[in-house]
This record gives structure tokens, C-alpha cells and sequence, in this order.
């Protein structure tokens, strides 16, 4: 913080010797370490009351989204939403611009309409050609192959002497 080195240090307590006297400087090193300790505890008290300052605004910022968010999602789910009533009247309004095309006596009727279509042809759909049958002998594993006769073992002659 101070960058103060060993070699200062010395030089300072050496002047601090001198000038307050050996019987003195206990005193006054344990007044300066309460100066210090002071002062260390009201910049950490200072440090985290920002901090909680800060903290607070941000929640507050927060918490005017959410809201904003909140009221918007109420303002659209406030509207009248009927799928059903909706259909019915562009059913309506296509079926007035078709009357108004054609002008006839009679008003439209999906029933008649209906009723009057021809019935549509079924579509034809080729169906594709079945693939050729495989040959499964081309996958079959080979055969294996015969088995050995064991070798007969000689027998090791047996000394002379020890014929029992």
C-alpha cells in the first residue's frame, strides 16, 4: 500500500527510538496500532456499505423490469382472445365479398356447395419396385477347416538297467 521497505522501516524506528525515548515507545506503537486498527475497520465499514448500496440499486432496477415485464403481460392477455369468433367472421366477410362478386337470389350455403361438388378421383401412387433377393451365401462364413491328427509322442527309451 505504502510500499515502505525493510531498510525504511529500520530508519523510521531507529529515528522513533531517539525521538520518544525507549521507555515511551511501547505506548506509543500500541496507540499507533489502534490508530490504524481504526481506521482499517472504518474504510471496511465504509467499503461494504457502498457495496450494499449498490447492491440495493441493483435489485431495485430488478425489480422495475419484472414489474414492467408483469404489466405488459397483463396488457396483452387483456384482449379478447376467441379463436372461434374470430374464424366466424372471416368465414363471413369472405363469404359477403363472394355474394357481392356474384350476384344471385340465393345466399351461399356451404351444405349446397357440398352437396353439388363431384367426389374427387383417387390418386393413383405407384408403388416402387421390391428390391432383388439377396444371396445369403456370399455372406455365409467360410467352413472351417479340418481338424489335425494329434501327433503320437515317442517314448523315451528306457535305460538299460532299470527294467522293472
Amino acid at each position: 500500500m505504502f510500499d515502505i521497505a525493510w531498510s525504511e522501516m529500520l530508519v523510521i524506528g531507529a529515528v522513533a527510538l531517539v525521538v520518544i525515548g525507549p521507555k515511551d515507545l511501547p505506548k506509543a506503537l500500541r496507540s499507533v496500532g489502534e490508530a490504524v486498527g481504526k481506521i482499517k475497520r472504518m474504510a471496511s465499514e465504509f467499503q461494504g456499505q457502498f457495496n450494499e448500496a449498490m447492491r440495493e440499486a441493483e435489485l431495485h432496477d430488478i425489480k422495475k423490469q419484472v414489474e414492467d415485464v408483469g404489466g405488459s403481460i397483463q396488457t396483452a392477455t387483456k384482449v379478447d382472445f376467441n379463436p372461434i369468433e374470430t374464424i366466424r367472421n372471416e368465414i363471413k366477410g369472405s363469404s359477403a365479398t363472394t355474394a357481392a362478386a356474384q350476384p344471385s337470389t340465393q345466399p351461399v350455403s356451404l351444405a349446397t356447395d357440398v352437396a353439388a361438388a363431384a367426389p374427387l378421383p383417387d390418386p393413383v401412387i405407384p408403388l416402387p419396385e421390391p428390391p432383388p433377393p439377396l444371396d445369403v451365401s456370399a455372406y455365409a462364413p467360410p467352413e472351417p477347416a479340418p481338424a489335425k491328427a494329434p501327433r503320437a509322442r515317442k517314448k523315451a527309451a528306457a535305460p538299460e538297467g532299470d527294467e522293472a
